[in-house]
Order: structure tokens, then sequence, then C-alpha cells
């Protein structure tokens, strides 16, 4: 597993020195519309803690950080229409998952069909 990096973009964004467009606060998470969005809605929800990736999160953080960052996915879902037509829930996490920040972050993404989940590859 990497290391946590505090100068990585999310960090900077929880620190207020790069702006984001906000759909969701509370105490423990943060959750902002995607600048590159890959669907109608594309938000990220992110905790507010120091964690690389899920594999961390999941090892270290708290009862409440666990409970709270779920229900920040719940509540995007909800802000942003997407609840009752449904919608995709995704982290990237390590080399081979392509993530490109090391801070974990969910991508909520819906509005429109989402396709397949993955290619199939022979």
């Amino acid at each position: 597993m990497a290391s946590y990096d505090d100068n990585n973009i999310f960090a900077k964004i929880l620190r207020g020195e790069i702006p984001c467009n906000k759909c969701d606060e509370d105490d423990f998470t943060l959750s902002f519309h995607d600048i590159a969005p890959q669907a109608p809605v594309h938000v990220l929800v992110i905790p507010k803690g120091r964690y690389v990736d899920y594999a961390d999160f999941a090892a270290n953080a708290s009862a409440e950080e666990i409970v709270g960052f779920t229900a920040a996915i719940k509540r995007v879902a909800e802000k942003t229409g997407i609840s009752e037509s449904g919608y995709r829930i995704i982290s990237n996490i390590g080399d081979d998952g392509h993530q490109e920040v090391p801070h974990l972050h969910m991508h909520v993404v819906g509005g429109a069909p989402t396709g397949r989940m993955l290619t199939k590859r022979s």
C-alpha cells in the first residue's frame, strides 16, 4: 500500500487550498462534483481523514467515520436526484485499479445508464 501524501489534490481541497464545487459536507466527509465528469452526475465522496484507499480506511477508520462515509454516499445520491433511477459507486485502488489520487474516494455516477461494469477480456 502506498503511504499517504499530504500534498495530494484531495488533501489540498480539504485544507481549502484548491476550490471545489461542493455537493455535501459533514464532520467526516466532503463531497464535490468531479472536474471531468464521466456521467451526467459524477460526484466524489472523500473522508476528511488521511486514508490512502478503502483497505486503509476499513482497517484504521473509526466506526463513526465508516458510518459517516456510507451516509454521505446516500445523501449525495439523494441530493443529485439519482437515488431512484440508480447509480454506480466506484473506488479505484492501487495500480491495477488505476487509482490516481492516494486519498480514498468514491465516485458516485449516474443520471444515465452506466453500461456494463467491465468489458470482458479474452
